[in-house]
């Protein structure tokens, strides 16, 4: 089981209902195929450095994880079929990456 990071943006024209189902979608996906999440954050509508699409905003979320390496191409197949989504990127940590994301989270909370 290897640590993944994916970020994905959302296009900005969805509403709260469709972000909702289809981030609760791609979770169900991965749980599925056996990953374990670590943590799911929404960073919300945020202004894009360059248009895509012609849209100049996105909804941002993220998801670590820990998976078998052969679901990450699932995924990202899923993620190009599917037209909600404009870009997405996923990355393996290793474990200076999970131990900076592990501070980054108490942060977070402590935050909050």
């Amino acid at each position: 089981m290897n640590h993944y990071e994916t970020v994905f943006i959302l296009n900005p024209v969805l509403s709260d209902e469709q972000i909702k189902e289809t981030v609760k979608k791609y979770e169900d996906f991965l749980v599925s195929k056996g990953a374990k999440m670590v943590s799911k954050e929404d960073w919300g509508l945020k202004k894009l450095a360059y248009p895509i699409q012609n849209k100049k905003s996105g909804f941002y979320h993220l998801f670590e994880y820990t998976v078998a390496g052969d679901v990450i191409g699932q995924l990202e197949l899923e993620f190009k079929r599917d037209e909600r989504f404009m870009r997405y990127l996923t990355v393996k940590l290793d474990k200076h990456a999970v131990a900076w994301a592990e501070r980054r989270r108490e942060k977070l909370k402590v935050k909050a």
